[in-house]
């Protein structure tokens, strides 16, 4: 039922375990839960330990006693006795047997010393706490166990330590390492876990987180030691002239105040730290910073007396780490580290939820129908009493922890119910006389008075309740009646029961489609997801079967995301998705029309069905699914009927259904280049060639590029994590390899496919082995450094081109289909491919190359070295395969050889195995500052090869006279003379001498 906001659902989160009087004689005055197993309830002047199995009774001599407890290693009482506090804890209980068994009384730092083992083993030990002002009310850190005290304007923390005695024995003690002072505040009730504190005075709150030195240069936010501003001095002066003003009739009241984060500084308290132990570095606080600061005043609309107006309940509430929950239930990490942290404080009427972990921000606020007394704040409800009911509210925790615990929330892979959620009341259960709740595991422990009827003196003016100073209204109690007192535990019923019940209940608004049902069911899996993050509760069945539960709900949501029409609509898609269903238990979800009445599809399921069929998993709808699938599509989103038809999950698909609904399309004028390829792989599916070749020819093959572009599916599928190429890449390969080639380079250039992964396209297309490259593949590297691609690194690229032809080269081995392009179509297209040098066209002269492919592959090679971009020392090493003892290999080993600048080491090479080229090559080469070549290393190398004569002596003859001819213009004449051979004949080089003699006149 829907009622301003506020939902009530008529759900059992508890039940009645156990009832009536406790073992003790006397009314329990104090009570709190020990962690593991233990129950301890202070009752006259004893405390009784209750376990699992055991009653255990501590004797306490006290006549008032205020307790805390962590995990049942100790117990900490504040006792009074003959006007005197002390505070004591309480160590090694268990080893308590009877009410008279000895107890070992030392002051907090007593040294244990080890011949004393045993006597500690055996007995309870009591450890007195001194303190020079009287306790008001304790904390111990859940974490830790640290041990905070409040006292007047100071909070003393005490570090928890183990004095270890030997290796199988260690004593508890407190070492008192921290005080804190805040002037201006008298604490009511205060809460401590792993450094942050929250304070709580009548009507303020006070949350302040203690920071250590940082360490390794870590940055944290640096607060000097005391903390005081103007508004202090302001507020003290308002407080002087209202104890002047204030009158039995009048009450000044400051007015309220919330400063969250920095701003809280402006409080106006002053808070110093004191350090006084010798707690370790990484433990020692010495900076403080201010998360939340709340001032509150009196709600004179009750006409309450101003005492009664006051704040209570004060709770820190830790979330830990639990590890993401993963696909199998099973979680990343197991460690016990803080992930969020929650503070809830209240006012009789209305309850406050805080997150204050990374930001501090006001998350819940609960209103109660009747006046509450006392409410304990646990990760999955908050319990609150008043002074007949128990009332159940859900919080929000889980969700706030749930983002801070995972980066991924609220993504399309996963989701989680907003903290915006409205709170929900839950059933409210009878108590008479309730007088104190307690939280212990999954228990609640309530205590009851039954008070006799109350008859006031006289009756008090509105004016009069409203006195600060006498605001009590004295009652006479018939002396003869006693108040019967009750001590009940109450179970909390578990997670999974009420998570069904919750499920149970949703059917009802299951046909109506309301946002009563997704917010019911959002509190079901608030209520899972609450219970997995509180695991150390659960036993291992137990967490099964909630990881379980957890996946249930995340479907229950998704049904009603994906059949709502609501705003959060896409919600589905993420929800389904962690409920591990599959897209066909998905489908089979929902419930389908009969087909003479229309259908109609909310947003809810279009976004998730087209979500899942474009993430490509590796699911195959059967026939008829994928035919609802097409059918869903024609009726919401005709324009994404290509893109459907394409997703591998619609493989079975009808060829005439789909093309039925592709030929609907036209009608529609959503014709384009993408229907036309979609029906071209449809057709080439149905084996009908002709209507293939029709709808391929509607348009060039530069737009059909484009419309691969839109769809790279219609040539590339990914099926269980692997590449494959569809039937439609595979005949383009066969009747149109340019077109596909152009179509992955472009959907390379739009990034819709990487490097790597279209390499591996082009092998598994080609079906070659893994150590042959296909031609294609190499036609599609010729066509990337063409198109000069960005992110293509071309280094890289033309160590594949290069390593591909000196492999072919080298092995005589052909491409296996025909290149796309010739070297010279990529010399006048492409600037990475050079001219090839024309010494090296007269050194290849003298060999025919039969093969035509291997003279292109030799072609191409030798234009890449003479290109500018190409680095030549990256390829010498694997220039070996390709021999020097052929006219290809040697052509290769010179040209590297030169662009390496290695000129002399080329002249031999060529005046040994080609000396027609010898000319050319210098002719070239030679020039600039390598000019001085000619004459000092070609001429008296002919010169020399000359003299031995031979079959070449006519080849270097004729190489002379034109080295001659060169370095007659050159040279001076006297340094000609010096240059030439003096064995040489005369009448020989005459002519060379007078042309160089003559050269000055004539010039």
């Amino acid at each position: 039922i829907r009622r301003r906001d506020v939902h009530l659902y008529n759900l059992h989160p508890v039940r009645v375990a156990a009832g009536g009087r406790g073992p003790a004689s006397v009314e329990p005055e104090q009570f709190c839960g020990g962690g593991r197993d233990a129950l301890f309830v202070a009752a006259g002047c004893k405390v009784e330990a209750f376990t699992v199995v055991a009653l255990l009774e501590l004797v306490i001599t006290n006549s008032k006693c205020d307790l805390t407890s962590f995990s049942g290693d100790y117990l900490v009482a504040i006792e009074e006795k003959n006007k005197a506090t002390f505070l004591r804890a309480y160590v090694n209980w268990r080893s308590k047997k009877t009410e008279n068994s000895r107890v070992c009384i030392r002051m907090v730092g007593h040294n244990v010393e080890a011949p004393f083992r045993e006597t500690f083993r055996d007995q309870m030990s009591i450890v007195e706490m001194p303190l020079s002002e009287a306790p008001l009310c304790i904390s111990c850190c859940p974490v830790k166990g640290d041990l905070l005290v409040g006292c007047t304007n100071k909070l003393v923390l005490f570090s928890l330590k183990y004095q270890i005695i030997d290796e199988e024995f260690s004593v508890l003690d407190f070492e008192r390492s921290l005080i804190v002072h805040i002037d201006c505040i008298s604490p009511v009730e205060i809460s401590f876990c792993v450094g942050y504190v929250a304070v709580m005075s009548d009507l303020e709150v006070l949350i302040l987180k203690l920071e250590s030195d940082p360490k390794n240069g870590e940055r944290v936010n640096h607060h000097s030691h005391k903390t005081h501003t103007p508004v202090k001095h302001t507020e003290e002066g308002t407080g002087n002239k209202t104890s002047q003003l204030e009158t039995d009739d009048f009450v000044i009241c400051q007015k309220p105040m919330e400063l969250l984060g920095e701003k809280s500084e402006q409080s106006g308290l002053l808070v110093t730290l004191e350090s006084t132990g010798w707690a370790d570095e990484s433990t020692k606080y010495s900076h403080v910073q201010h998360l939340l600061y709340r001032r509150f005043t009196p709600d004179i609309s009750f006409y309450s007396p101003s005492d009664e107006i006051k704040l209570h309940s004060l709770h820190l509430l830790p979330i830990y780490h639990t590890g993401s929950l993963t696909s199998d239930g099973k979680n990343l990490s197991q460690e016990k580290e803080l992930l969020s942290l929650f503070c809830f404080f209240s006012l009789p009427h209305v309850g406050y939820l805080y997150m204050v972990v990374k930001s501090v921000e006001l998350m819940s606020i609960y209103q109660y129908p009747e006046k509450s007394q006392q409410a304990v704040l646990t990760p999955q409800f908050l319990h609150v009493i008043t002074s007949n009911n128990l009332q159940c509210f859900t919080v929000r925790c889980s969700a706030a922890a749930a983002r801070e615990e995972d980066p991924y929330m609220d993504t399309t892979l996963k989701a989680c119910p907003p903290v915006s959620l409205d709170v929900c009341a839950l059933r409210i259960q009878l108590f008479i006389g309730l007088k104190a709740i307690c939280h212990f595991k999954n228990h609640i422990i309530l205590l009851t008075k039954a008070e006799p009827e109350a008859v006031p003196e006289r009756k008090e003016s509105p004016k009069r309740l409203l006195s600060r100073k006498d605001t009590s209204v004295k009652n006479r109690i018939p002396p003869a009646v006693e108040a019967g007192w009750n001590l009940y535990i109450v179970n909390t019923v578990s997670p999974m029961q009420l998570y069904k019940e919750m499920v149970d209940y949703s059917n009802t608004y299951k046909t109506i489609k309301t946002q009563s049902c997704i917010h019911l069911l959002s509190e079901a899996h608030l209520l899972v997801r609450a219970a997995l993050m509180d695991a150390g509760q659960l036993e291992p069945g137990e967490k099964a079967e909630l990881l379980e539960a957890f996946k249930e709900s995340c479907g229950h949501l998704g049904d009603c995301y994906s059949r709502l029409d609501t705003q959060h609509s896409h919600l589905a898609l993420p929800y389904y998705k962690m409920s591990g269903l599959t897209m066909a238990e998905v489908l089979a979800r929902v419930d389908w029309a009969v087909d003479s009445e229309p259908q109609k599809y909310e947003k809810g399921l279009i976004f998730y069905i087209n979500h899942s069929l474009y993430e490509n998993l590796d699911e195959e709808l059967s026939e008829e699914l994928a035919a609802k699938v097409v059918q869903m599509f024609h009726v919401t989103e005709p324009k994404q009927l290509p893109h459907v038809l394409c997703s591998p999950s619609m493989k079975n698909i009808n060829p005439l259904t789909a093309l039925s609904y592709l030929n609907k399309l036209d009608t529609y004028g959503f014709a384009s280049i993408l229907v036309t390829l979609t029906k071209a792989a449809v057709a080439l599916k149905m084996g009908n060639l002709d209507m293939y070749r029709d709808e391929m020819k509607s348009y060039s093959e530069m737009k059909l590029a484009c419309g691969f572009i839109l769809e790279p599916r219609l040539l590339i599928q990914q099926r269980k994590g692997q590449m494959v190429p569809t039937q439609l890449a595979a005949h383009l390969r066969e009747m149109q390899p340019g077109l596909l080639v152009a179509a992955v380079l472009g959907l390379q250039k739009n990034n819709k496919i990487g490097i790597e992964e279209a390499d591996s396209f082009f092998k598994m297309l080609c079906d070659q082995d893994e150590d042959m490259i296909p031609q294609l593949l190499v036609d599609f590297w010729e066509a990337q450094l063409v198109a000069c691609l960005p992110d293509v690194v071309l280094q890289e690229l033309c160590f594949k081109l290069t390593s591909q032809y000196i492999w072919r080269l080298s092995k005589r081995q052909p491409p296996d289909t025909t290149p796309l392009q010739t070297s010279e179509d990529l010399i006048n297209a492409c600037s990475h491919f050079g001219l090839i040098y024309p010494w090296v066209d007269v050194l290849i002269s003298s060999d025919s190359l039969a093969d035509k492919n291997y003279k292109e592959d030799l072609s191409k090679l030798q234009s890449l070295i003479c290109g500018p971009s190409f680095d030549i020392a990256s390829i010498i090493p694997f220039l070996e395969p390709l021999s020097e003892d052929t006219v290809a290999g040697l052509s290769v080993h010179v040209l590297c050889r030169t662009r390496l600048r290695e000129y002399e080491q080329c002249l031999d090479t060529l005046l040994e195995r080609c000396p027609q080229a010898v000319i050319p090559y210098a002719n070239h080469e030679l020039k600039e500052e390598n000019r001085t070549l000619w004459w000092k290393k070609l001429l008296p190398e002919l010169c020399q090869r000359i003299k031995c004569g031979g079959e070449k002596y006519q080849l270097y003859l004729t190489s002379l006279k034109e080295v001659l001819s060169i370095v007659a213009v050159e040279l001076e004449l006297r340094d000609f003379l010096n240059v030439l051979p003096e064995d040489g004949t005369a009448a020989f080089f005459l002519p060379y001498l007078l042309y160089c003699s003559r050269k000055k006149s004539l010039t």
